[in-house]
């Protein structure tokens, strides 16, 4: 395998509501859902990469930035966020 990397562009709202949602899920117990050791190297690395490039995850006022970049996001999603709500509920 060639060793090109791999570049992945996030809207800054999609780079906060991902960080906040990847470092929840590492700190639960997720071996049924990580089964594979290998895994856990990517989402180290991406959890890390986030964490440099968002500093507003340390700001006083990160709740709210959050809530916003959710609704802003949601709202470009249309009725498929609205399903995924009903299942979460």
């Amino acid at each position: 395998m060639d060793n090109t990397e791999i570049t992945i562009k996030l809207t800054p709202d999609e780079a906060l509501v991902l960080s906040d949602w990847l470092e929840r899920v590492q700190m639960t117990d997720l071996s049924r859902l990580v089964d594979d050791p290998a895994a856990w190297a990517p989402i180290h690395k991406l959890a890390g990469t986030l964490d440099k490039a968002l500093p507003g995850i340390f700001a006083a006022d990160y709740a709210e930035r959050l809530d916003c970049a959710r609704r802003r996001l949601r709202e470009t999603m249309g009725s498929f966020a609205e399903e995924q709500d009903g299942r979460v509920g």
